[in-house]
């Protein structure tokens, strides 16, 4: 999807139409997908994972905790009251 977002709108339209096309993808096309090399550009830049694998592991989801991290920090730094259940969830 093109990087043209200028508003919240325009995300909250991208995270839908995100959500969309994940739907559209059937669950089993991921299916042994695990050891297949994973690449990622990022304009003339691009970064190889040997393995799906290793992209969730030491890519993805280190990313989404930073990411996830940040955003509380922020919020609670600016008055929301979030505790660490709100981060960690119902399940601790």
């Amino acid at each position: 999807m093109p990087d043209t977002e200028a508003s919240f709108d325009d995300l909250q339209a991208r995270i839908a139409a995100t959500i969309e096309f994940l739907k559209s993808v059937p669950a089993t096309a991921f299916d042994g997908k695990e050891g297949d090399e994973v690449v990622l550009k990022f304009g003339p830049r691009s970064v190889t994972f040997p393995t799906a694998k290793d992209y969730a592991l030491v890519f993805a989801l280190p990313n989404f905790y930073f990411h996830a991290t940040t955003a509380y920090g922020i919020l609670r730094h600016k008055g929301v009251p979030l505790g660490k259940l709100d981060f960690i969830g119902a399940s601790a």
